[in-house]
């Protein structure tokens, strides 16, 4: 019996609570920028090597506050990783400019790392925010990027070919200066005849720390981190917790990118250098439309091959509840029963193996910890990073930012709400 598992859209609780935060601050300031339509703000502090990775966060923050108002917002706690968009506010647009504000951006993520910048993605064009952008202004937009790369670093770049069987899905430039490496990526194609899907300013400094960092050196494409050496990165505390540490983080905002937003976390902590823009345009994720379980499986089976890694399907719900999954001539039918000890006992593998498991499932049936706000409700997708055997808990992590990284809920629970179970793994052993 083939499986249908049709889920309600999600509500983004953490952009909720944003939108009504910044209300609150209009209304503070005397509705400042209820006239305002744009906010300048040059990223240039930001890209100017070498100077640039001496920046700290507190200085971060200090440059990119206009008028008492941040105009960041930090992905993490531990103020390592922080985004700056376009479309932050929602009634005025902050102009994000490089190089000399010739160059227009839509986002930017500075990552930092023992206090200093560490490494820093611009997302110069993506289908999904990117307005009436032709083929003809895409390739002037990358050959002004390539220039001004030129000019800043003092290097020629090497050229980056797409090649499908060794994992590069991209093509552009790269460069290797003495200070820094930086990457001009597009999707393959884009300047020919295929559609415009993304195009990606990456920069690390020299010996820059993380997996992103590793993805730029990775000549073959996929993981740049062994299968077998996932084990490292779990970790038992005193409480009975083991989880996974050092998860990155990745906020989806207003977009229904729960899928592809959770596997570029998984991606980028096995040093795959994919971004959610370019995750997307493979999956052919749609972030206007509700997500069901079913689709959510179609779209990692189309995400695995691409980027060197092997999906598995644990669990999917069906008319008979949990189950495990054949898949015949890709279609997907119900195999057999799957029940909480067994759920249970593949969770702990998963985990004590470094490995995060993708999880569907239905927000707002069962409490949380911490709580969800009263209007999250649907499907969803979120990861599972741990568990705790003796209360009885799993650990979780949703792709909202900050105040996400780290939650909990009971084992009975989860099963009740659980749609679907994921696994993906790199390949390189």
């Amino acid at each position: 019996m083939p499986l249908k598992n049709p889920l309600r859209p999600l509500r983004n609780p953490s952009w909720l609570r944003v939108t009504i935060y910044l209300c609150l601050i209009n209304a503070t300031l005397g509705g400042a920028f209820a006239k305002t339509t744009s906010i300048p703000c040059s990223l240039d502090a930001l890209i100017t090597t070498p100077q640039c990775w001496k920046m700290t966060p507190e200085r971060c923050e200090k440059i990119f506050t206009h008028n008492n108002v941040k105009l960041y917002e930090w992905l993490t706690k531990n103020k390592t990783r922080l985004k700056i968009s376009r479309q932050y506010f929602s009634n005025v647009e902050i102009d994000l400019r490089i190089f000399e504000n010739k160059v227009r951006v839509e986002e930017v993520i500075a990552d930092f790392n023992q206090g200093h910048l560490n490494l820093v993605t611009f997302s110069i064009y993506n289908r999904g925010d990117t307005k009436n952008i032709d083929r003809k202004q895409f390739k002037e937009l990358y050959i002004q990027c390539g220039k001004a790369l030129n000019a800043q670093l003092k290097t020629h770049p090497s050229i980056i070919k797409s090649n499908k069987r060794q994992g590069l899905l991209t093509a552009g430039y790269s460069w290797n200066a003495p200070h820094s490496i930086a990457l001009l990526e597009h999707n393959d194609g884009a300047l020919k005849s295929k559609q415009l899907e993304f195009l990606r300013l990456r920069m690390a400094k020299k010996g820059a720390k993380g997996g992103l960092a590793a993805s730029m050196l990775n000549k073959r494409g996929g993981a740049s981190i062994r299968l077998s050496s996932l084990k490292n990165f779990v970790v038992k505390d005193e409480k009975g917790n083991v989880y996974i540490k050092n998860l990155p983080m990745v906020d989806q905002g207003k977009k229904g990118y729960c899928v592809v937003a959770s596997v570029q976390r998984i991606f980028e902590y096995f040093g795959i250098g994919a971004d959610m823009h370019q995750i997307a345009a493979i999956a052919q994720a749609d972030p206007t439309k509700g997500t069901s379980t079913l689709s959510m499986a179609k779209e990692l089976n189309k995400i695995d091959y691409r980027f060197k890694t092997r999906l598995k399907i644990i669990a999917m719900m069906s008319d008979n509840g949990l189950t495990e999954v054949e898949i015949k001539k890709g279609q997907y039918y119900v195999g057999k029963p799957i029940g909480i000890r067994k759920i249970t006992a593949r969770i702990q593998k998963s985990i004590n193996a470094g490995i995060p498991l993708l999880w569907s499932l239905r927000l707002g049936v069962v409490p949380e910890n911490p709580p969800l706000s009263k209007q999250a409700n649907g499907g969803h997708m979120r990861l599972i990073i741990g568990y705790n055997e003796k209360e009885n808990t799993l650990i979780f992590s949703d792709s909202w930012g900050a105040g996400h990284e780290f939650k909990t809920m009971l084992l009975k629970d989860a099963y009740r709400v659980t749609k679907g179970l994921f696994s993906l793994t790199p390949t390189l052993h």
